[in-house]
């Protein structure tokens, strides 16, 4: 009878050991990473909202880059995502691409137009902030915001010159923090962005949450509202215009909090691993090394445009592990050519 008052003594000490291990691996998300989380105004005229991770994954096939449908042992889910690294290249030869194909423009690109409170219908989770530690008490909190189709700017504002389509995109900003206190903030534009103080960006009704001017169409992040002209090599170059031919117009529009129903993770920059604070939220979709969208269409398919270069239908982007997690400074580029400005103004 002792021995078996042992083995059950034994045992509970055994099984709250294990639920200690299981708490601490549920940290809570910092305090000030949701008290200083972006609010998103999406431009008026805006037609292809905030979409449903899961959604994508759902009414997407996985092809090689050679167009040949890959097959994978299950139906793939966000758990499940990283299966897929499996084939060349570990998955970075890999395309999850749309099963009615991009030009047919199917409704599910449009993902859900948020709710009077900011709110995506139907529980829809369209964003994941990632954490990252770093060295001098800084923490970077990332917010990655997803959309199911990016339709890409017009030239001269013609729609029948409408380039830079792709399906899925993945957008965000970035938060940098320094013991708790919010420092700078990166919006990511294209293939670059901006940096500003944090002092320096519009908060939401003049509190603590930074503002966000999302672009019509390409979703580019701006900390100012109004037409933002790009500078497209070839379009831009020789041209003698004063003024740019592409531009993104964003707005005070639609209200969108993207802190509802969003995923929380951490990423540890040393080993590149990914923990949901909450224990349960799905990671392997995080590491995921192939496009999250149609490869770009042949030159000479239907629809195609090649106009000096610049293309209608271009393949899909990567997702946020290529987003440069492990960046020394706020901007996502080289650290020689960070700039940081203090006013909307400059």
């Amino acid at each position: 009878m002792r021995v078996w008052q042992d083995y059950l003594v034994s045992f509970s000490l055994i099984a709250v050991s294990v639920s200690a291990i299981g708490l601490e691996k549920r940290a809570t998300v910092p305090a000030f990473v949701r008290q200083f989380a972006p609010v998103v105004f999406l431009e008026s005229t805006e037609a292809f909202f905030p979409s449903s991770i899961a959604q994508q994954v759902a009414n997407s096939h996985p092809e090689d880059f050679a167009g040949r449908n890959l097959s994978s042992r299950a139906s793939l889910t966000l758990a499940n995502l990283n299966s897929l690294n499996t084939f060349g290249s570990n998955g970075s030869n890999v395309s999850l691409t749309s099963d009615q194909g991009i030009r047919a423009l199917p409704s599910w690109f449009h993902g859900a137009k948020p709710t009077t409170n900011g709110s995506l219908p139907g529980n829809t989770t369209a964003t994941a902030v990632v954490t990252v530690s770093k060295p001098n008490n800084i923490l970077d909190a990332f917010f990655f915001f997803f959309y199911a189709y990016n339709r890409g700017d017009w030239i001269f504002g013609l729609p029948i010159l409408e380039l830079g389509d792709h399906v899925g995109d993945w957008e965000h900003v970035m938060v940098r923090f320094q013991n708790g206190t919010p420092q700078a903030m990166w919006y990511s534009q294209h293939s670059g962005g901006q940096a500003f103080t944090f002092s320096a960006v519009q908060k939401f009704n003049n509190g603590s949450r930074p503002v966000v001017y999302c672009a019509n169409g390409t979703h580019a992040n701006y900390a100012t509202p109004g037409p933002h002209p790009l500078n497209i090599t070839g379009l831009n170059l020789g041209t003698g215009l004063p003024i740019s031919p592409v531009t993104d117009e964003a707005g005070r529009g639609t209200l969108w909090d993207p802190l509802a129903n969003a995923f929380f993770y951490a990423f540890d920059n040393a080993t590149q691993k990914f923990t949901a604070y909450n224990g349960q939220d799905p990671t392997g979709w995080l590491d995921f090394n192939g496009l999250w969208g149609d490869l770009q269409l042949p030159l000479n398919a239907a629809g195609q445009v090649d106009l000096l270069g610049q293309i209608k239908y271009v393949s899909g982007p990567t997702g946020p592990k290529f987003k440069g997690l492990g960046r020394a400074n706020v901007c996502n580029t080289d650290v020689s050519s960070c700039v940081i400005l203090n006013s909307l103004g400059a």
